[in-house]
């Protein structure tokens, strides 16, 4: 068997490929008990995100969180599934859709895939997908605006592990985060202003975003600073003053410290002392999903009200809306600067083509098989 992986419908008449994968964390195929404990084994097995050793975590993690977490996080999924599906994958297809036709309406000639980290469609199966079309530049998007070793640098490792089994390799960009980006922090205060003028405007404007544990960042990952960051740039965008505004964290794992302050008990204090109309927005998560959807609209805002709050507004995630679009391709445009990625003229196509068989016919005379 071989060992390196060549492309195996290439010819010399194939024109190379420059393609844009968009990478999410992922999704279970079905609220159900059996497919979220396929979705979670894998996602709880990568060392990138769990950095317990092994020996202590197999026991645990099979002994214990996969026999009951997956039934319990089956029925959160249903609350938010719909009849097109997981929302973060529904997203994710629209995102991708309509980037590749604001690329196209910009006179940009690039491929855009998506892809999961865990489950589908599965950044393996995306990737050869590509493989067979000439994939000659490739530039990989993970959809984490704030970096982190456990879903930025687990995308490089999955990708990394899949180029590793290829023999023509293509030439290779990623983009490491894009926090501070103008176009990201314009798109997140263009979706609060809007909620605003549709709902009226909170006394204070809680940005959640996703918790990963206290020891990552005491070992240099930078997520919880890149977080902050973008909390500072998108309330001067707002125009919000230092007490009108908080960073809190969500999504605890366990019961190690992670960062903090966490967003229940943050919005839980702040109803107790006396806030009545709380606004939620969770600037790290682009598509709306089973952490913003459940985990904040449901369960955090009945926290909230509980406490004594009278009004919580959870303010929608990026999405499809045009702005968080154009900034996209915005990132892609800058990412991809330098690579042949305009769309040519008509008669410039049918001269590329003209040429390309020119090169099969002068490969095959030099001995190629196609």
């Amino acid at each position: 068997m071989a060992r390196f992986t060549a492309n195996a419908s290439f010819t010399h008449r194939t024109p190379p490929l420059t393609a844009v994968v968009l990478v999410q964390l992922g999704t279970p195929d079905e609220p159900a008990a059996a497919p979220v404990r396929r979705y979670l084994r894998q996602f709880l097995s990568d060392p990138r995100v769990v950095e317990i050793p092994r020996p202590v975590w197999w026991p645990i993690l099979n002994g214990i969180v996969l026999n009951t977490r997956p039934r319990k996080s089956a029925a959160k999924y249903r609350t938010v599934w719909s009849a097109s599906g997981s929302p973060l994958l529904v997203h994710t297809q629209r995102q991708s859709v309509l980037l590749r036709g604001l690329l196209g309406d910009r006179g940009l000639d690039l491929t855009v895939a998506h892809a999961m980290r865990y489950g589908e469609p599965s950044l393996p199966r995306v990737l050869r997908g590509l493989r067979e079309k000439n994939l000659a530049r490739l530039l990989v998007l993970p959809l984490y605006p704030q970096y982190a070793a456990s879903t930025t640098a687990s995308a490089f490792d999955a990708i990394a592990a899949e180029l590793r089994g290829w023999r023509n390799l293509p030439e290779l960009r990623l983009v490491r985060s894009f926090h501070r980006e103008p176009g990201y922090i314009q798109a997140l205060a263009a979706q609060v202003r809007r909620h605003w003028q549709r709902n009226g405007r909170g006394e204070k404007l809680v940005m959640s975003f996703h918790g990963i544990p206290r020891r990552s960042l005491d070992r240099g990952d930078p997520y919880h600073c890149e977080c902050h960051a973008t909390g500072r740039l998108l309330a001067a965008e707002l125009g919000l003053g230092s007490d009108a505004w908080i960073v809190t964290f969500q999504s605890r794992f366990g019961r190690a410290r992670w960062l903090e302050p966490y967003t229940e008990p943050t919005v839980v204090a702040l109803a107790r002392g006396g806030i009545r109309k709380l606004d939620v927005v969770c600037p790290g998560f682009v598509s709306d999903c089973l952490e913003t959807l459940e985990e904040i609209s449901m369960e955090v805002r009945a926290a909230f009200l509980g406490a004594g709050g009278e009004q919580f507004n959870y303010i929608e995630c990026l999405n499809e809306s045009a702005e968080w679009i154009a900034a996209l391709a915005d990132l892609v445009e800058r990412h991809a600067a330098g690579w042949p990625v305009a769309r040519l003229p008509d008669d410039l196509q049918s001269r590329r083509e003209a040429a390309l068989v020119e090169r099969e016919a002068l490969a095959k005379a030099r001995g190629a098989a196609t």
